[in-house]
C-alpha cells in the first residue's frame, strides 16, 4: 500500500519530462516507481473532488466543441486559485452522463446489452488539456457501483446491479490505464452511493479492486455523505487515498479516532460544497487543524467536501482560493 511519502514522490514535477503546452500536448509520461521514496512535494497538498461550474463559450470554436471553453475556464480557475492537484473540471455532464453516452451497452440511462469498454478513452482529451496547464492533475472515473445504481437495466443480460457493476469495472480498466499513461498524479474513483447503504459493499470493493489493480499510480476513492453505517467496510477498499467530507458531515471525523488507516492518506473535505455561502479563511483553517489533530498533517490532502458543479463560478473560485490560503497559513505554522 502506498504511503504518504510515496505520494509526495508521485507529485514530483513532471515538467522535467514535459513542458506546458497547448490543447494538443500529448501525454506519454511513464508511471512512477511505486517502490521509490519521496523526493519532492508539499505537505497538505490541495486538490479538488472534481467538478466545477460550467461556463459555456461563445463564437466559432463553441460550434465545434460547446464545452471547450468551459474546460479551459475550469482548469484556469483552479490554477489561479492555487490548487496543487487540479482536475479537468468534469464539465461535459454529471457523473452518470459523462460516461454513459459512449459506453457500448448503455444508451442514455438504459442498460441495453453487455457493457463493454468504449472504443477510445472518454476523459483523456480534457485531462490532457489540464496537464498542459499544470503537471499535477487528477484523473477521475465514476465508480462502478454508483454508475450501476444510476442506470435502469433493460436487458436480460444482467440479473441485478451487482453483475452490472463488475462489468462496468472491467470496461473502465482501459480508461484507467489511459489516464495512467497520460501521467495523472492520482486516479480517483467516485463512489457516493456507498454511504447510502444501497450498494453491496463487498461487490463494490471487488469492482474497485479490478480497476486499481490494473494501474501503478496512486488511487483514491471519494465517498461523500454520512459514513457512520459503512465506515468499517469502506476503509477496507484497496485504494491509497480515502476521500470524505468533513465540513458538512462533522461527525465523520469522530469515526476515525480509533481506526488504523494502515498508512493511507485522507482526502479531507473542509469546504462546504452544498452552498454558495463563502466560509472565511479562519473557519476553514480551524477545520483543517481539527483534521490534523486526528490524522496528522502528513496524511492529509486538502479539498472541498464534494464537487462544485452546482455552485456559481464566483462562489466556487472563492471557496477554493480561501481553502488554499488557509492551507498555506497552516503550512507556515508547522
Amino acid at each position: 500500500m502506498l504511503n504518504c511519502g510515496i505520494l509526495r514522490f508521485a507529485m514530483t514535477n513532471y515538467s522535467q519530462q514535459e513542458e506546458h503546452g497547448d490543447l494538443d500536448v500529448p501525454g506519454g509520461v511513464e508511471a512512477h516507481d511505486m517502490n521509490k521514496g519521496p523526493e519532492y512535494g508539499v505537505i497538505l497538498p490541495t486538490t479538488v473532488v472534481g467538478s466545477y461550474p460550467v461556463t459555456p463559450g461563445h463564437g466559432l470554436q463553441s460550434l465545434f466543441d460547446p464545452m471547450r471553453a468551459a474546460v479551459k475556464t475550469a482548469v484556469d480557475d483552479q490554477v489561479t486559485a492555487g490548487i496543487d492537484i487540479i482536475s479537468d473540471g468534469q464539465v461535459r455532464g454529471d457523473m452518470i452522463q459523462a460516461f454513459t453516452g459512449v459506453v457500448p451497452g448503455i444508451k442514455g440511462q438504459e442498460v441495453t446489452g453487455k457493457v463493454q469498454a468504449s472504443a477510445s478513452p472518454i476523459t483523456v482529451g480534457d485531462v490532457r488539456f489540464a496537464r498542459s496547464r499544470k503537471n499535477q492533475v487528477k484523473g477521475i472515473i465514476t465508480g462502478p457501483s454508483t454508475l450501476a445504481h444510476g442506470l435502469h437495466i433493460s436487458t436480460p443480460m444482467y440479473r441485478d446491479r451487482d453483475e452490472l457493476a463488475m462489468d462496468i469495472a472491467s470496461a473502465f480498466i482501459g480508461e484507467a490505464k489511459a489516464l495512467e499513461s497520460l501521467g495523472v498524479t492520482i486516479l480517483q474513483l467516485d463512489e457516493p452511493i456507498l454511504s447510502t447503504g444501497t450498494a453491496d459493499l463487498d461487490v463494490g470493493r471487488k469492482a474497485i479492486e479490478l480497476i486499481t489493480s490494473s494501474v501503478r499510480i496512486p488511487s483514491c476513492m471519494h465517498v461523500c455523505g454520512n459514513l457512520s453505517g459503512v465506515i468499517d467496510e469502506v476503509i477496507k477498499f484497496p485504494v491509497n487515498i480515502l476521500d470524505f467530507e468533513f465540513s458538512n458531515n462533522r461527525k465523520n471525523l469522530e469515526l476515525f479516532n480509533a481506526r488504523d488507516l494502515g498508512g493511507r492518506m485522507i482526502g479531507y473535505g473542509c469546504v462546504d460544497s452544498t452552498t454558495n455561502t463563502i466560509e472565511p479563511v479562519d473557519e476553514i483553517r480551524k477545520r483543517i487543524d481539527e483534521g490534523i489533530e486526528v490524522f496528522g498533517a502528513e496524511a492529509l490532502l486538502i479539498d472541498p467536501d464534494c464537487g462544485m458543479r452546482m455552485r456559481t463560478r464566483e462562489a466556487a473560485f472563492t471557496k477554493l482560493s480561501h481553502m488554499v490560503q488557509a492551507t498555506r497559513e497552516i503550512r507556515e505554522s508547522l
